[in-house]
Formats: C-alpha cells, sequence, structure tokens
C-alpha cells in the first residue's frame, strides 16, 4: 500500500460533504475585488522571516498600553522625548486600528477557504485513491490497458516504492 488511508479505502465510500464548482465568472469578480483591496492599501509591506522575529509584536494585551501611552503623550508634550514623534505614533494607532477593521473578517475568509480547500482536496484524492485500488484490481484480473494505468499513477506517489519493486531491485545474496 502506498499509504496507511489505501487499506481503509477497500471498504469505504467516497463522502462528499462539498460538491461545489466557481463560475469563472465568480473567480474573475473576486480577483478584481481582491485589486481593489490591494490598490486601496499600496503602503503594505512584505516582511522579511528575519525582520519578523526581530520586531516588537503588539498583541490584544498591548493595545491597551499603546493606546493610553499615546493618549498621555499628547497630554504631556513636556515629558515627550525630542526623538519620539507624537504625531507619527499617532499615524500608527490609527493605521493599526484601521488595519485590523479589515484584517479580522479577511482572516475569517482566509481560514474559510483554506479549509474549504482541504476538505475538496481530502474528498478529490479519497476518489483518486479508491479509483486508484480499483485500477490495480483490474490490472491484477487482467484487464487490458489497466496495468499502463496503474503503473502511471504509481508514479505520482514520490519517493514510495511498493515492495515488489523493493524486492526486485535488490541485490541477489548467494
Amino acid at each position: 500500500m502506498f499509504c496507511n488511508h489505501c487499506k481503509n479505502l477497500k471498504t469505504m465510500s467516497v463522502e462528499n460533504k462539498i460538491s461545489v464548482q466557481m463560475d469563472p465568472s465568480s473567480i474573475e469578480r473576486i480577483l478584481a475585488a481582491i485589486g481593489v483591496i490591494n490598490a486601496e492599501m499600496p503602503f503594505l509591506q512584505n516582511l522579511t522571516t528575519n525582520e519578523r522575529i526581530n520586531l516588537l509584536k503588539m498583541g490584544d494585551k498591548t493595545v491597551s498600553f499603546v493606546n493610553k501611552a499615546l493618549e498621555y503623550a499628547k497630554q504631556n508634550p513636556q515629558v515627550v522625548p525630542s526623538f519620539l514623534d507624537v504625531a507619527e505614533m499617532e499615524k500608527d494607532v490609527v493605521l493599526i486600528n484601521s488595519l485590523v477593521k479589515v484584517l479580522y473578517p479577511v482572516q475569517q475568509i482566509v481560514e474559510k477557504m483554506d479549509d474549504t480547500t482541504m476538505l475538496a482536496g481530502s474528498e478529490a484524492y479519497s476518489a483518486a485513491l479508491v479509483f486508484y485500488n480499483a485500477a490495480k484490481g483490474a490490472a491484477k484480473a487482467g484487464v487490458p490497458g489497466m496495468k499502463t494505468l496503474v503503473d502511471d499513477l504509481s508514479s505520482r506517489f514520490p519517493g514510495r516504492t511498493s515492495a515488489a519493486s523493493v524486492a526486485a531491485s535488490a541485490p541477489k545474496v548467494n
């Protein structure tokens, strides 16, 4: 067997939890909407892994700290160090609050898309394995053309070899 799931596929039916086709015009509209989102936020940046590691992270607990610090800095300019630009700090805080309003719903959509992709992929892979096992049975029964089909499909499992091919390629000990 090529995977742990294959032995269970002989008796199971393929459960279909999702059966949807996306209309190409819908995909075009979604991609156009993504283009609009990108155009509305040309300031978005990508960070390197190193930059992400080295940056201070603002989490839920630090939001109130940052907001209070900004409020106090604006109320007490005599304490603000000369190298601290409170106006820039305020722009960052406003940006954070604005981005979060967009980020959370987008994250929910991405999570749903990821889960749906995983579900559809699992169903498709499961169905392919069921067919593959059926084709292997047909090849063993001598159905014409099935051996070539099975050989082609088995080559799609990189790095995995069947016990028969391992035994055939093993050196013979006398």
